[in-house]
């Protein structure tokens, strides 16, 4: 049994994993993100309950770069307190069992790579589409984190005015539609022309962070994940004409981009950087 936790910039969920399967699930909303001891009192209690004897071990996912040898965490997106967090140790001492900390998009393309859409691929990466544009990267099997935990930062790569990250996340919705993704997803179910036509846009911007990703890693498969992803049918068409003009037409044709299915991927992720046989 092991535990894996995903810690965002608004909640923070736990759950307990037997065997690759979640058979409990522990969540609350991030409640004193201006206190460091807060911010961890509440971890603790989310994890707390799912710890049963036989339980070999923790995997935290969080939003920043890590030193993952020593597991601290800095600067973490959307939670202003935590500049530098020895949460390995805090955690270790408080659960006398080991812990592994890791960036969450990394445990979503390591959850992907076990137990998702991607175990058959030797070399993907996994972008996910939400509050920010993060990515994950297996190469030869072996999730890469770079020298700093911070390879896959793709959507702070600079991209027309902006960077990838303002046209492929939710700040995209907001920032130039005045709207939220859920509600251009439901518009286009609807069949509301604006809707359906902001997707269109976004599968452009969308088509050019995968080319950025192709040309970089040349990989067998992207997998797409996050909140937004759920509106792959609405993107998907514009996103893959968006490659028509790629320099190397037969890599795209190889190229495999496939919707995350896995429900709570990033826990077993997490998870898997205690148990990533």
């Amino acid at each position: 049994m092991f535990i894996g936790v995903d810690l965002g910039g608004t909640n923070v969920r736990a759950g307990l994993i037997e065997n690759g399967v979640i058979t409990s699930v522990n969540q609350a909303l991030l409640i004193e993100k201006d206190s460091v001891q807060g911010t961890i009192s509440q971890l603790i209690s989310i994890i707390a309950p799912l710890i049963k004897h036989g339980t070999k071990g923790i995997g935290v996912g969080v939003p920043s770069v890590v030193d993952i040898e020593k597991g601290i965490v800095f600067d973490v997106v959307n939670i202003p307190s935590w500049k530098r967090v020895e949460l390995k140790k805090i955690l270790e001492t408080e659960f006398k069992i080991p812990v592994s900390i890791n960036n969450d998009v990394n445990c979503f393309a390591l959850g992907e790579h076990k137990y998702g859409q991607a175990k058959s691929f030797s070399s993907f990466v996994a972008l996910a589409l939400g509050t920010g544009l993060g990515a994950g990267i297996i190469i030869n099997n072996a999730l890469y984190a770079g020298n700093n935990c911070g390879a896959g930062e793709i959507g702070l790569l600079p991209y027309l005015d902006n960077n990838f990250e303002f046209y492929t996340s939710s700040t995209f919705f907001e920032s130039i539609f005045s709207t939220t993704a859920l509600k251009a997803h439901g518009g286009a179910l609807n069949g509301d022309a604006r809707s359906i036509d902001i997707w269109a846009q976004y599968g452009f911007h969308l088509g050019n962070v995968i080319k950025a990703v192709v040309y970089t890693y040349d990989p067998e498969a992207i997998i797409l994940g996050g909140s937004i992803s759920k509106a792959f049918a609405f993107f998907e068409e514009p996103m893959r004409k968006a490659l028509d003009n790629f320099l190397f037409p037969e890599t795209i044709k190889k190229l495999k981009i496939i919707r995350s299915q896995t429900e709570n991927i990033a826990l077993l992720g997490a998870a898997a950087l205690m148990n990533n046989d």
